[in-house]
């Protein structure tokens, strides 16, 4: 906190946030510019699902945008045949009081209709807590939340430097977290940290990084724009290897499109990021693409499919 320096920061509308450093402003451009209102209500993401013929959404969030379970079990509410939504347990507080944080998941799924867990450990490292996700201070939380019958969407990156080998102790934890808890189905949620394994031309995945996945109860949430799309331009070819081995490796049942909007139309539009895989990538079987562009999470979440 002695590093913090007075700077103005502040919320500047059309996607940008601003600070100001001896008088200079600097600014970073988080969400795209059509955010005018710094504002993404669920009406929006219904009129892009319509303008790109997606049925429903699962949504996710940020935390630090301050989007709890309420703002996303209120989109449900409003949207009950359109989107799905993930529940949420502050991960920095999880060790001091897990029993409270058990209470907070049940009370989203039992009460307001979400359908899973969203875990992001990076979030402990903004409070200064570089814990091991899966140790003795969080384990009364995971019986819990083992104990609700629903899937855990992990978002998995690297936390500390240097970032190839501490993604790969994430990895690690979330092997043992799917030992101790064979009846929880996982996700690995906005792909493979995929920055971390490009090249020129393409993606060169390490075999370690498969490891995980040898368990079947995890599936892959298959994005690339997010990470990918200020490096390469649509539809990304370069990439197209990479969908092809996922498919190999996993089986389309196990693979789950995504898109991370609305922060994606950045570089893609939201029908853009469809039809990367609709498309632009044939090697899929129709019952494959079906699949991986909903019938997975379909599937994981048991609803129907039309």
């Amino acid at each position: 906190l002695d590093a913090l320096k007075a700077a103005q920061f502040r919320v500047a509308g059309n996607g940008r946030f601003e600070w100001t450093v001896t008088g200079e402003v600097y600014a970073k451009q988080y969400f795209p510019p059509s955010i005018a209102d710094m504002a993404y209500p669920p009406e929006r993401l219904v009129a892009e699902m319509d303008f790109a013929g997606v049925d429903r959404a699962l949504l996710h969030r940020t935390p630090y945008l301050g989007i709890g379970n309420d703002f996303i079990a209120e989109c449900v509410r409003r949207f009950p045949d359109r989107l799905l939504g993930l529940a949420h347990a502050e991960e920095w507080l999880i060790a001091a009081d897990p029993e409270a944080a058990v209470r907070k998941v049940e009370r989203a799924v039992r009460e307001q209709g979400l359908s899973g867990l969203q875990f992001l450990p990076p979030q402990l490292d903004l409070y200064s807590d570089g814990a091991v996700w899966d140790g003795p201070r969080f384990r009364p939380f995971w019986d819990g939340v083992a104990s609700l019958g629903i899937p855990v969407f992990f978002s998995l990156r690297d936390r500390v430097s240097p970032a190839v080998e501490s993604y790969r102790d994430e990895l690690g934890t979330l092997l043992r977290w799917m030992e101790r808890y064979p009846e929880v189905k996982a996700v690995h949620t906005h792909g493979l940290v995929w920055r971390l394994f490009m090249h020129e031309t393409g993606l060169d995945i390490p075999e370690w990084v498969w490891d995980p996945f040898a368990n079947p109860n995890l599936s892959l949430q298959l994005m690339f724009p997010i990470a990918l799309g200020a490096v390469w331009d649509y539809p990304m070819p370069e990439v197209r290897p990479t969908i092809e081995t996922c498919v190999e490796r996993l089986g389309a049942d196990r693979l789950m499109w995504g898109t991370d909007m609305p922060i994606v139309t950045r570089f893609w539009t939201y029908r853009q990021n469809i039809d990367f895989i609709r498309r632009y990538c044939d090697f899929p079987s129709g019952s494959d693409l079906a699949l991986i562009l909903g019938g997975t999470t379909a599937h994981l979440l048991g609803e129907a499919t039309s």
